[in-house]
């Protein structure tokens, strides 16, 4: 049974929540054990999604006890996706296929060579036991700019966040407006006017981030800056989140900004995490 293994930044668990738990019969779903996954685990179970939790190491044993496990994907599962409908002619479906999660904290923005260094190092250790990794970042600053040229020596195919144009997306906000083009776009509406765009994972870990002292440049430059005046809040078309609008709305009494609202979308999410799945199902 392959393996499809996706490390991922915690700022996009939400969209991670929204793909596994759309496979109603996902049975054999992995996420690694660190102390990043609480809120991950808690929103995945709301959704009746009950995964496994496991340390990263002792993860190929239990690949190889479930060697036998039944996980069915119904025919069904790519239709519920509007954009998975051209592509259900194209494959197979039925396949079966082991999830693994691999949520990176939130902190290793705070230095872009940590970053690196730990998304490279998580990578290569879990190539050990997977058929393909979809990387569930972007570029981050450029900080990842050069990671599939980096880690051409891996045996384990790479999958990434791209948009329709084939360009890995920049960031979170990128993922979140539905592309590099659409994200320039908006800062084009905005030219002039200094904005913070908030997704949900965003508006409610601003507090985190702020508090940390990696943080501090972030705080200076951007949030405690007077020329940043405008909160955007992207709907990206997620399960709604209750708290979302009480979040951005503290958020922007805090930094005396008036929020603005934008329109995004999940093709990205939803069409990589399609190309992934079936890039391991074909080297089958």
């Amino acid at each position: 049974m392959p393996v499809l293994s996706i490390v991922a930044c915690r700022m996009l668990e939400d969209e991670l929540v929204h793909i596994l738990s759309k496979d109603r019969e996902l049975q054999q779903l992995i996420v690694v054990e660190n102390r990043e996954i609480s809120g991950f685990l808690r929103k995945l179970r709301s959704r009746n999604c009950n995964p496994k939790t496991v340390f990263l190491d002792r993860i190929p044993m239990l690949l190889k006890g479930y060697s036998s496990y039944d996980l069915r994907i119904p025919a069904g599962f790519f239709s519920s996706f509007p954009i998975f409908n051209r592509f259900c002619r194209k494959r197979k479906l039925g396949e079966e296929v082991n999830i693994v999660v691999n949520l990176l904290s939130l902190d290793l923005h705070a230095d872009l060579d940590i970053l690196k260094t730990e998304v490279y190092r998580n990578i290569r250790e879990m190539s050990l036991f997977s058929d393909g990794i979809l990387i569930f970042y972007g570029i981050c600053g450029h900080a990842l700019g050069k990671l599939e040229e980096d880690l051409a020596d891996l045996k384990c195919p790479l999958f990434f966040l791209k948009d329709r144009d084939g360009e890995t997306i920049e960031d979170c906000i990128s993922l979140a407006l539905g592309g590099n083009e659409a994200y320039a776009r908006a800062m084009t509406n905005f030219q002039g006017v200094g904005t913070i765009y908030l997704t949900p994972m965003w508006a409610s870990s601003w507090k985190q981030l702020e508090n940390k002292n990696g943080s501090r440049d972030f705080n200076n430059r951007y949030l405690k800056n007077p020329l940043y005046c405008l909160a955007a809040k992207i709907d990206s078309g997620l399960v709604a989140d209750p708290d979302f609008h009480i979040n951005v709305k503290e958020f922007a009494c805090t930094f005396d900004m008036k929020v603005v609202n934008l329109r995004g979308n999940l093709e990205i999410t939803e069409q990589s995490y399609l190309n992934a799945r079936n890039g391991i199902n074909e080297k089958q």
